[in-house]
């Protein structure tokens, strides 16, 4: 095999994005199928890309006798379902996070999986970022000696709809998820205490829904170290995400990302640029980065560098935190898992 042909299910904000990366970015890829049951949009898309084979059944995209590895870009309530149907017909899969919602579910997809003997990405991307893996491959060279705390900052511009939230599975398993990957990554720990003090500050209708939308969250970890993540579902100035950690040795650190480095000085104070405006500007490079590895490790039949596990973990972190809030008081990962 030299090159990939991909299948992708789900032609969403999220799909586009892996769609156009894919087609002009990976070339070590070829988007051969597109399912969407919105098969108009999926149709306009297809035929931006030069995508000739359209569905609105995602069953002809795992089928397709061409299809090497499936996309899965679909709801969340989906993942797991198309992920065990795909590895049954022995199909590498790439799937955006989370897997599910359940650790049982997201179990038995795994196990489904490995019985097929195939590969199980999950979409993880701001490991792929440049700056965050120079922290973490910091970390891991032992620059700041043993990680001692751990501070990572994810505030998004604007809040989703409240019924999107209703589905998504709450901040916690949505956006926060993405952190609790970056923690365990960045520290190279396990998590094994979440406590989380959460409110409902941007939007009432998100409180009405079920969910908060600030928190700071309290993470420790098998190695003793520390770590604080905070959230917010709107900034004012634009998508913040920063990283930062520090150790027996020294500490680093990774900004934001701004579309230009300029400084204006005045009268009035010191002005710049506000940071790139959400995920599909930030992380960019990332998805295309992310998505380079997945077929590197089809092509060659390497391991995935997220898997099937890092999934379940995330999701046990996020769970955890959906119940501190719940219960008020700190919870052990072990009673999740």
């Amino acid at each position: 095999m030299t090159k990939l042909k991909l299948g992708v299910i789900g032609t969403g904000r999220i799909g586009k994005v892996h769609i156009a990366t894919l087609v002009q970015s990976v070339p070590d890829a070829e988007v051969v199928a597109v399912a969407d049951i919105n098969i108009e949009g999926a149709k306009i898309l297809a035929a931006q890309f030069g995508i000739s084979f359209v569905t609105p059944d995602y069953k002809n995209v795992i089928n397709h006798p061409e299809v090497d590895a499936v996309v899965i870009c679909s709801p969340t309530d989906t993942h797991a379902k198309y992920i065990v149907e795909a590895a049954q017909a022995g199909k590498h899969i790439f799937c955006e996070k989370p897997v599910d919602l359940s650790l049982a579910v997201i179990r038995n997809a795994i196990d489904e999986v490995e019985k097929a003997g195939v590969k199980l990405m999950v979409g993880f991307n701001r490991r792929f970022d440049p700056n965050f893996k120079k922290v973490h491959d910091m970390v891991k060279a032992g620059k700041v000696g043993e990680p001692n705390i751990l501070k990572i900052t994810s505030r998004d511009p604007a809040p989703p709809p409240a019924e999107y939230v209703a589905v998504s599975g709450g901040m916690f398993l949505d956006m926060t998820i993405h952190d609790f990957d970056m923690a365990r990554y960045i520290v190279g720990s396990e998590v094994t205490e979440v406590y989380v003090k959460a409110a409902v500050l941007v939007d009432p209708a998100i409180g009405e829904a079920g969910d908060v939308d600030t928190a700071i969250i309290t993470l420790t970890f098998e190695n003793g170290a520390i770590g604080v993540i905070d959230n917010s579902r709107k900034a004012v100035y634009g998508y913040d995400q920063r990283v930062e950690i520090f150790g027996s040795k020294g500490m680093v650190s990774a900004d934001n990302n701004f579309p230009d480095n300029h400084r204006y000085f005045s009268s009035e104070g010191i002005q710049g640029s506000l940071p790139l405006n959400f995920f599909m500007d930030r992380y960019l490079d990332a998805y295309s980065t992310e998505l380079k590895a997945f077929c590197d490790a089809v092509i060659h039949d390497k391991p995935v560098p997220v898997g099937g596990q890092d999934g379940l973990l995330s999701v046990a972190i996020g769970l955890a935190a959906k119940k501190s809030v719940a219960e008020g008081r700190p919870v052990k990962l072990n009673e999740i898992r």
